[in-house]
């Protein structure tokens, strides 16, 4: 397609995705920058590399998650997104996205913010204190430059045994509750400018055996697990994260890769915003594939962004076979514009 041609494309699927479309016919993104948009990378240290940041210059990554090796105080986070995002700014490329896992409990990256309370302990409280629990957490986020925060699970853990029981990440076991909650913290984050994730669509409470270990399939229908997801929804969360599980329900794929659970997610329930998938570097190899493998049948189910956790070097990796997969028309341009587009209005969103 010839880059007036991918302009064309761009603007209207900047147009649908609700972000500017200022000067798009004049600097339509590069297959690079299409393609590098879509990954959120992890990093060693409390600093960002010089090849990282080099990356983000370049437009060859669109976010970085942190986790508890990265995070020493707030000053240094400050630090280190504040670095990210100069070099963004250096480049002439949109702000990176920048996620935390803060779901409250021991789930929790940031260990001096909110929520100190686990979802099960959350889940006992009125809607109104979630929401204001949210709008701490955000606060806390964003003091620190995170705009993205890996929350609200959305699951709800129906069966004994359930590893988000375990784990007390679950508001309640009721899904009517599970919905009210999850949409008051979700609300809680958007009231302090971070951007909250419904995960892990379209359930996962019904697994015994977390997916970041193991392969797991879950084998009954699924109405009651998705009324969580559809008040999210409804209420404008603005990215959903893939659940790493099969659902037979569904599709013999698994859901990270499955067309017919976007078609769900996207037609069926409406949503506009943005999916990426949990660790690419779990599900992969729990499912007989290499990351890299694995990054490529997501882009091509239509999964926006790329989460993987591992080193720079397969991050990297990752890169150069979505790349390469692009310039072999694998992954078709209009699905990349109409990804970035989304990706973009997102980042407009939540600066």
């Amino acid at each position: 397609m010839r880059s007036t041609g991918l302009a064309f494309v761009l603007v209207a699927a900047l147009a649908s995705a609700g972000a500017s479309t200022r000067g798009v016919a004049a600097t339509a993104p590069s297959l690079e920058q299409l393609v590098g948009q879509r990954l959120i990378v992890a990093m060693r240290g409390t600093a960002a590399s010089a090849a990282l940041l080099a990356r983000v210059r370049e437009g060859r990554v669109g976010g970085a998650i942190l986790f508890g090796a990265n995070i020493r105080n707030p000053d240094q986070v400050s630090a280190l997104t504040q670095s990210l995002r100069a070099a963004a700014r250096e480049g002439g490329q949109p702000a990176p996205l920048i996620l935390v896992d803060q779901e409250g409990g021991a789930t929790r990256r940031f260990v001096w913010g909110p929520p100190f309370r686990p979802a099960a302990l959350l889940g006992l409280l009125p809607p109104a204190r979630v929401r204001t629990a949210g709008k701490a957490t955000a606060d806390a986020l964003k003091a620190a430059g995170v705009n993205v925060d890996l929350a609200p699970v959305a699951d709800v853990p129906s069966v004994a045994n359930s590893f988000i029981a375990a784990q007390a990440r679950g508001f309640s076991t009721d899904p009517d509750r599970v919905a009210t909650l999850a949409t008051a913290f979700a609300r809680g984050l958007a009231d302090g400018g971070v951007a909250a994730t419904a995960k892990h669509f379209p359930g996962l409470g019904r697994a015994r055996v977390s997916t970041d270990v193991a392969a797991v399939t879950v084998d009954a229908p699924l109405d009651t697990d998705l009324l969580p997801y559809r008040s999210l929804i409804t209420t404008g969360v603005p990215l959903v994260m893939l659940s790493s599980a099969t659902y037979t329900a569904l599709d013999t794929k698994p859901a990270t890769w499955s067309p017919v659970v976007q078609t769900l997610l996207r037609r069926t329930l409406g949503f506009t915003g943005v999916t990426i998938t949990d660790a690419l570097d779990a599900v992969g190899p729990t499912h007989g594939r290499s990351v890299r493998s694995a990054a490529v049948l997501a882009a091509q189910a239509g999964v926006d962004l790329l989460l993987v956790a591992g080193s720079e070097a397969e991050s990297d990796a990752v890169y150069r076979r979505l790349l390469g997969a692009a310039e072999a028309e694998k992954l078709p341009r209009p699905g990349l514009a109409r990804s970035y587009a989304r990706i973009l209005a997102l980042k407009q969103r939540f600066r």
